[in-house]
């Protein structure tokens, strides 16, 4: 395909897919993530926001200090304190960016920002010429631009090159356009921006009508040059355009978009997975490309079809996607490498020390199920991620009677530091509460229960139990997940787990391009 354009993948999960609610990640979190995604291929890594909050500032300056192999971006609104953050967050990236975003629609200028067209421009311009003082490679977004009028829009576009942004990127920031539109406006900002050759076109289409990835396919069509999307479609309201879904409709359907990516397809299911642990954000059976049905052929029909000749209900192959044909049994007396090869099979990069952590772990499951399956080795690993939380607490041992009829009754010994605390709960409508009533009476915190979620890592009746939560605490939110084939216990590991995190979330206010 030596005729094909090349379409840049601008990756914002840790930015825009962050600021999903229940999504919020912990520096080494986003670090594993920010190493999963320049190992994938994208081209451009949006970091976060480094102006919104000191945990924000340092995990783009860890990932810009550390991860190599994609551009790392840092967002700034269109003032010198955020263009000033994200340079200083930046600069130690061998390649970086700095996106800076102004709103341009009429509701917004009008509502939000109270300043006429021509202060936008004004602003627009300001601001692009900072960050460009500081690097070469600038991204310029007009915020809601399908909803701005379209000869403003050639205007603030037209403006921002000459100021010296080198991509332009089209914002559906509400989800609100349609792929003919989309269309139009790329063609019309190619056609009457007299500059628009200077820069990248690029695209960044939210999924409220569920609009996202055709919007983005379609801005593509029209000569946009690079996607703005996350892994699993994550984001605010109801996502983002999904970078699997992109990527893959333009590799199946390469006859019609006649573009490439540098994305490494078969590392996709590992990093939707390792993305999907990290936030505890399920990835639905049916979803597109990743999804476990994504594949499955129930239809007899369609059954019979694929035994004679897979291509007639296969457009493309699973392997393609990083699905593998067998899910590798491992048992007890399986070694350290056989363990760090198979992770690797399965997208998932350790470190020394974190190998050890996960094979002690490994080995615990291995004299309590017969056999470990694929799910169980990602569930094992990621436990070993979240548990980079600082460690307040630790669960010690825990003792359990339910019976029908009966009250529950729950004894919990936690750890924190060299001293152990025990306390028992017998109240609640199950012994899950009542684990929640004995943690609460130990640490002395009360938490608001807003999501509880348990399922099985694996098949089987021995399969280890994921148990993910959100809970409330003094109005913020705090995800938790814990692992162990029982579900008393990852309830508590779980919660443990969300109140070690405590103390460690930033401000939620963040904005959006």
């Amino acid at each position: 395909m030596s005729s094909s354009r090349y379409i840049r993948i601008f990756d914002t999960t840790l930015r825009d897919g962050e600021q999903s609610p229940g999504c919020s990640m912990n520096l080494a979190e986003k670090l594993e993530v920010a190493q999963a995604l320049a190992d994938l291929g994208v081209d451009i890594i949006e970091a976060g926001f480094p102006i919104a909050s000191p945990g924000d500032f340092e995990s783009v300056k860890q990932i810009a200090g550390t991860v190599r192999g994609a551009t790392i971006c840092g967002l700034a609104r269109c003032n010198e304190k955020d263009i000033d953050a994200a340079w200083e967050a930046l600069k130690t990236a061998p390649a970086a960016r700095i996106h800076v975003f102004l709103a341009t629609s009429a509701i917004h200028r009008e509502f939000k920002l109270r300043m006429s067209p021509d202060e936008i421009v004004q602003r627009a311009v300001t601001g692009v010429r900072r960050a460009a003082g500081y690097c070469d490679d600038v991204e310029f977004s007009p915020e809601d631009a399908f909803r701005t009028e379209p000869d403003f829009l050639c205007r603030v576009v037209e403006a921002a090159i000459d100021a010296g942004a080198t991509t332009v990127n089209i914002p559906d920031t509400v989800g609100y356009a349609t792929p003919g539109e989309i269309y139009d406006r790329i063609k019309l900002l190619r056609q009457k921006v007299p500059n628009i050759d200077k820069a990248v076109i690029s695209m960044h289409c939210h999924d409220d009508l569920g609009m996202g990835v055709a919007n983005s396919l379609a801005g593509v069509a029209a000569g946009a040059g690079q996607i703005e999307c996350t892994i699993n479609g994550i984001g605010e309201r109801a996502g983002n355009a999904a970078l699997e879904e992109v990527v893959m409709a333009m590799k199946t359907r390469g006859d019609f978009y006649q573009c490439e990516t540098g994305i490494d397809s078969k590392r996709l299911l590992p990093t939707s997975r390792l993305v999907s642990k990290v936030t505890g954000q399920a990835i639905p059976r049916n979803k597109a490309i990743v999804g476990r049905n994504a594949f499955a052929h129930e239809s007899g029909i369609h059954q019979d079809g694929m035994l004679k000749e897979r291509s007639t209900y296969e457009i493309m192959s699973p392997e393609e996607v990083g699905f593998t044909k067998t899910d590798l049994v491992l048992g007890k007396h399986s070694g350290r490498a056989a363990l760090a090869d198979r992770a690797k099979t399965l997208g998932l990069t350790l470190t020394g020390e974190q190998l050890q952590q996960v094979f002690e772990r490994f080995k615990d499951l291995a004299d309590k199920k017969k056999e470990i399956y694929d799910g169980d080795i990602i569930a094992l690993v990621q436990q070993q991620i979240s548990g980079s939380v600082p460690e307040e607490w630790s669960l010690v041992d825990y003792e359990v009677t339910s019976s029908r009829n009966k009250t529950p009754k729950v004894s919990v010994t936690l750890r924190k530091g060299d001293e152990e605390h025990t306390a028992q709960a017998e109240q609640g409508d199950g012994p899950i509460d009542a684990a929640f009533w004995a943690v609460e009476k130990i640490t002395g915190v009360q938490l608001i229960c807003k999501d509880f979620q348990v399922r099985s890592a694996t098949l089987g009746r021995d399969a280890i139990g994921e148990v993910n939560l959100e809970v409330e605490y003094k109005g913020q939110s705090y995800r938790g997940i814990g692992v162990s084939t029982d579900s008393v216990e990852s309830t508590i590991l779980a919660m443990l787990n969300a109140l070690n995190r405590i103390g460690e979330s930033r401000p939620a206010d963040t904005g959006d391009a």
